[in-house]
């Protein structure tokens, strides 16, 4: 008798952990396919929402509904399409609740990235925690589900309750102006301090935050390539833990990484974060060959690469953004903030059309010795 990857069962386990694999234990479908339903609409409305007014109140609202439809048709899904539908619609106010946030945040005090940030990586880790341990205690996925309908409850709670507003009607140099009792002429502006004024001029701004963009662009590529086209692959039979709880502990360990670097940016700053990019190019490296040769001896040693790549990864984010915030003239912040958002959801789109065949390939190569 024989499981799935034609394992024979006479060395199995009370984990279902066993050895002897004929096929490597991975599924042709990658988390890539699942990591493209699930960006590409985000992708979509943050490259629209720099175009359009910054109506935050309205914004808002259509996040916090498209959130708690996502997680209803998610939990009620009996049909594969309508799952689909679930992931778009919470991608979709995942996007529009980053681009909106950010430029939001260039009214603030320019600390207001570094706890955006902090935020963004803490959700991360109650994200992956929350659906671990609920599922861990016996909890069904659909009930899980429904538990985090409170999420978007609370965003609309701290967003309208909360959340002292500020005038967006006006660019933010006029908010900071108000703030320290100044009047600001922008006729006495140099050209690349004045507002973008129509749509021309916002294209052809563009090309001059490359230097923010594409950076970043390359981070989550080579990220968010490991994390949906290697980590599934990356498996230590014959431990305490079963091959779905070793992938759902790699990303746990991922999210602290990006919390813990996302919540540093006013301890320590790096203006080059192509420098996170190469680190993070060195990890696709070697966890492709632990995907190949399962070379590494102790999961261990993977728990802390994963950490690692984390780090690199909310540094990437929070350095880029507060550069913008620092950098960037003020009565251009906004919209700067809204087209470099772009920039992660363009890198993890990449990675997952890259993931896709990378990943097949690996599952059609010999399985290796430790899994033997």
């Amino acid at each position: 008798m024989q499981n799935d990857y034609g394992v024979a069962n006479t060395t199995a386990r009370a984990d279902d952990v066993t050895f002897g694999y004929e096929k490597r234990p991975c599924n042709k479908l990658s988390t890539g396919a699942i990591l493209l339903a699930d960006i590409l609409p985000a992708l979509a409305v943050k490259s629209i929402a720099s175009f359009l007014p910054l109506a935050k109140h309205i914004r808002i609202f259509l996040c916090v509904a498209a959130a708690a439809a996502g997680f209803l048709l998610t939990a009620f899904a009996t049909v594969e399409w309508v799952l689909f539908v679930g992931v778009i619609a919470t991608s979709f106010s995942s996007g529009l609740g980053e681009a909106t946030f950010l430029a939001y945040a260039t009214y603030f005090n320019k600390n207001v990235i570094s706890t955006w940030s902090s935020g963004t990586g803490g959700a991360g880790i109650a994200g992956s925690l929350s659906y671990t341990g609920l599922t861990g205690l016996g909890l069904t996925p659909k009930t899980t589900i429904l538990i985090m309908l409170v999420v978007p409850a609370l965003e609309a709670a701290a967003f309208w309750l909360l959340l002292r507003h500020k005038d967006t009607t006006k660019p933010a140099e006029l908010e900071e102006a108000k703030e320290k009792a100044e009047e600001v002429d922008f006729n006495t502006l140099p050209e690349e301090e004045r507002p973008l004024e129509n749509w021309n001029q916002r294209i052809r701004y563009i090309p001059s935050l490359f230097i923010f963009m594409i950076p970043l662009i390359l981070v989550y590529l080579l990220e968010y390539y490991i994390n949906q086209g290697l980590f599934e692959l990356v498996y230590f039979p014959g431990i305490w833990l079963s091959q779905s709880e070793q992938y759902r502990w790699y990303q746990v360990i991922y999210q602290i990484g990006v919390f813990i670097s996302r919540s540093s940016v006013n301890l320590i700053q790096f203006r080059h974060v192509w420098i996170m990019a190469v680190f993070q190019f060195l990890n696709v490296v070697y966890f492709t060959f632990e995907a190949v040769y399962y070379f590494t001896p102790s999961i261990w040693i993977i728990f802390v690469l994963i950490l690692w790549e984390g780090l690199l990864g909310g540094g990437g984010y929070v350095n880029t953004f507060y550069r913008i915030q620092t950098d960037v003239p003020a009565a251009r912040r906004e919209y700067a903030m809204m087209v470099t958002s772009i920039s992660d959801s363009v890198g993890i789109a990449l990675a997952g059309v890259a993931a896709i065949p990378s990943h097949n390939a690996i599952c059609d190569l010999p399985v290796p010795d430790r899994l033997l």
